[in-house]
């Protein structure tokens, strides 16, 4: 059975840079730090949109009813 709780890699990229931000090792604006999990986000976002798209333009007409 997989393990549920692993973490990818937008998950460590994104606490790593929170670490360096907080003891200071990058001066980099909160966007930047937390741009992995955006990205992914975003990733996610177009995927469902372009699969709810692909979906309805596959969708049979609907019968009138009589």
């Amino acid at each position: 059975m997989k393990d549920s709780s692993s973490l990818g890699l937008a998950d460590i990229l994104t606490v790593t840079f929170i670490v360096l931000k907080l003891i200071g090792v990058i001066d980099w604006p909160w966007l930047w730090v937390f741009s992995p999990i955006l990205i992914s986000l975003a990733l996610f976002l177009v995927i469902f949109i372009l699969c709810v798209l692909d979906e309805l333009k596959y969708k049979p007409p609907s019968q009138p009813k009589k």
